[in-house]
């Protein structure tokens, strides 16, 4: 159940980040790779600044979001050079 969980939280914040970003969308597998990613890079940051985003699947969710933010900013920077 919980390697579900991780794939759904990723597909959600994939989604929310492509939405909120901007652009063209990477598909659904591309989405799901970015939300895992970005739940990787959320979660690196949240320990190595001391944040927490609450408990929870919406917890997950958010900190998720903010990294597939992040690496959606630097897939298209790198992209656009």
């Amino acid at each position: 159940m919980g390697f579900l969980l991780f794939i759904l939280i990723g597909l959600a914040a994939g989604w929310i980040a492509g939405v909120l970003v901007k652009g063209d969308g990477f598909g659904l597998l591309g989405n799901l790779a970015v939300g895992v990613g970005g739940a990787v890079i959320g979660g690196i940051l949240a320990t190595t600044f001391g944040l927490f985003a609450g408990a929870g699947i919406l917890g997950g969710v958010i900190l998720a979001t903010v990294g597939a933010v992040i690496l959606l900013f630097f897939v298209r920077l790198i992209h656009r050079a």
